[in-house]
């Protein structure tokens, strides 16, 4: 009698040390759920990763890291795709959708202090210091409450960017990166200290993976099913259902802090457009109850309504200037 043969899912990702810690992570969780079944990573570039010596804000395009992938998704290549949720626009492609999102990594921001400045906060750095991120929303924030430092552009992975900041001929005093990057290819050891959300709220879906597959591709659909985690999965469509109301992506400051209570039922989200130098904010906080009792879309319905209810709110507030300059 012959054997029937494991059908093979394949698993789009960047190449990145991270990308690829990432979707092992969650090739692991799908052999745990699925067993009969063999999974295969197929590693690719994207044009976020071939152009490193331009700031992501001035590539003008907003699925720099996703693009490439979501092509092979299309055609056919791979039967799913993971992504760093915070890099998968708002709006997804046409015949694509969200089939997971993974239980959140801690989304706050990190100083890594340069090997002079170990034992050293933000607050102990002479003025002048320089500090380096690629993220607008960063720079906006930290230029508020730390006016007296400037503040350099650095790209590349996570290890590039520390052999940067370790390289003295850079000048860098610290660089700031994710909580969740560091912690995911081991690297927590070099984060010197967590920012607080009143020194920077972190970026939509931060911490968090997404996968994507084909909107009628049911087989891979109930597959990817089990990965869901309901209370990462609320933050984010609610954080999400924000941004795509204000419609920014990597060109514009935009920062929340999130928060659900499962005793009470409580969704909270904090959201924040700032301009470019950090002078002008506008900011809102506001919560919903999720009904528990509820479907799982009933109860995201309800996340979404309030992302895009704080959205309106600094919309009304003078966000949308801020968001054209």
């Amino acid at each position: 009698m012959a054997v029937e043969e494991k059908r093979i899912f394949r698993i789009g990702t960047r190449k990145s040390q991270l990308a690829m810690a990432q979707t092992v992570l969650v090739k692991e969780m799908m052999q745990t759920f699925h067993p009969d079944s063999k999974f295969e990573i197929v590693p690719m570039s994207t044009v976020g990763d071939k152009v490193l010596d331009v700031a992501l804000s001035k590539i003008g395009e907003k699925s720099l890291f996703t693009k490439e992938l979501e092509i092979a998704l299309e055609d056919g290549r791979v039967d799913f795709v993971v992504h760093s949720l915070k890099d998968l626009p708002t709006t997804l492609p046409p015949g694509m959708t969200l089939g997971a999102v993974t239980k959140r990594e801690n989304p706050h921001d990190a100083v890594c202090m340069a090997p002079q400045n170990k034992d050293k906060t933000l607050d102990d750095l002479p003025a002048g210091s320089v500090i380096g991120t690629s993220s607008l929303r960063r720079i906006a924030q930290l230029k508020r409450n730390y006016p007296q430092f400037e503040y350099k552009d650095v790209r590349g992975n996570l290890n590039t960017r520390l052999a940067k900041l370790d390289d003295p001929a850079n000048g860098y005093a610290a660089i700031v990166l994710a909580v969740a990057g560091l912690t995911r290819i081991d690297l927590g050891d070099r984060i010197s200290h967590i920012l607080t959300p009143a020194q920077s709220l972190y970026a939509v879906s931060q911490g968090a993976l997404g996968v994507e597959c084909r909107e009628k591709d049911t087989v891979c659909l109930e597959m990817l099913e089990p990965l869901n985690h309901h209370e990462t999965r609320l933050q984010c469509t609610c954080e999400r259902s924000f941004m795509r109301t204000l419609e920014g992506g990597c060109s514009v400051p935009i920062g929340v802090n999130t928060s659900y209570t499962e005793v009470d039922g409580t969704l909270k989200l904090h959201g924040l457009v700032a301009s470019l130098d950090g002078k002008h904010v506008v900011q809102d906080t506001a919560s919903t109850t999720i009904d528990v009792s509820a479907t799982k879309q009933e109860q995201y319905e309800l996340a979404h309504q309030l992302g895009c209810k704080v959205a309106q709110t600094l919309l009304d507030a003078g966000a949308a200037e801020l968001l054209t300059r």
